[in-house]
């Protein structure tokens, strides 16, 4: 059985849609598309502010926050965007940043890391971490309950809340109380059974995209010894991470890194939850975002996250 013929059938007519995209020979082509602009919500206040980034220079991070919050300190989340490490910008999620914190009641902060190959590891891990950093240090400017700090992002934005969870533990802080990886990219050995089957150019993320993409974002260190930072399944102790929840189509490259993930999580002795998707290809719920199985997907995390914080 072919690819297309394996794609829940409310997903695969946006698969003959898309053009075939190949890494690195498309890359600025990728980066000059424009970002549809979401609906803007009532009920979100959504500012953009610059900080600190990890090399000095100015950041980028936009802030999200309930219009009709009271004067109670919110729980806070850090929201890292995909794009294979490659691509990407904070404004791709606006719609799903207001979500979270409409949903979750919370004040959201999704930070605009430097990118590879201009910038490859471990530029975006380092921005990301002084984001986190910066969250908890400004905690009563923002008026965030410092406790309840959660992390996410998804596909290398899963990839890097994933090593942020690793980084921040090692460090001794900040304190995160959730980390939400969503079918995060983790492993760039490209070894596993999923890695090999999904080689179909029409796949949203294949092999050959992956390969390329974790080259260009390693540089130098890619024929050295791989930080845990850099690649989190390498990571050699997953104890003391904060509880998990993740998710991953059946149809993805990813697939078997984030359920090997979840698994070790688990005999960590860290509390995960975990949904697999039949049918579903890489990033399914933020392509086809009206499918059922789309809504479904979406809604399980974003109320996972809304538990988690309360």
């Amino acid at each position: 059985m072919d690819f297309i013929s394996r794609v829940v059938p409310e997903l695969r007519p946006i698969l003959s849609l898309l053009p075939p995209i190949h890494l690195p020979g498309d890359l600025a082509m990728i980066r000059q598309a424009p970002i549809p602009p979401a609906q803007e919500s009532e009920d979100v206040i959504t500012i953009s502010r610059h900080i600190s980034g990890a090399a000095g220079q100015e950041m980028l991070v936009k802030i999200y926050e309930p219009r009709n919050r009271n004067q109670a300190a919110l729980p806070a989340l850090l929201w890292i965007h995909g794009g294979g490490y490659v691509i990407g910008h904070p404004n791709m999620d606006d719609g799903l940043c207001q979500t979270f914190a409409i949903t979750a009641n919370c004040i959201v902060v999704s930070v605009d890391y430097r990118l590879a190959p201009e910038h490859p590891y471990p530029a975006a891990i380092e921005d990301c971490y002084k984001a986190l950093k910066w969250m908890s240090d400004n905690s009563d400017e923002l008026n965030i309950d410092v406790t309840r700090i959660a992390i996410a992002g998804a596909s290398a934005g899963g990839g890097l809340t994933a090593a942020l969870a690793l980084m921040a533990r090692d460090k001794g802080g900040p304190s995160i109380v959730f980390q939400m990886p969503l079918y995060p990219m983790i492993d760039d050995r490209n070894t596993t059974p999923s890695s090999y089957e999904i080689t179909d150019e029409r796949a949203t993320w294949n092999r050959s995209k992956n390969t390329a993409a974790w080259s260009m974002y390693l540089g130098e260190h890619a024929d050295g010894e791989i930080s845990q930072y850099a690649a989190p399944a390498r990571a050699h102790n997953l104890a003391g991470l904060p509880p998990t929840y993740t998710c991953v189509g059946q149809l993805d490259t990813f697939r078997d890194e984030t359920i090997e993930y979840v698994a070790r999580l688990a005999q960590s002795g860290v509390d995960v939850e975990f949904q697999l998707y039949p049918g579903c290809f890489h990033g399914f719920e933020s392509v086809v975002p009206n499918a059922k199985v789309s809504q479904h997907a979406r809604n399980e995390y974003v109320n996972a996250l809304a538990a988690a914080l309360k």
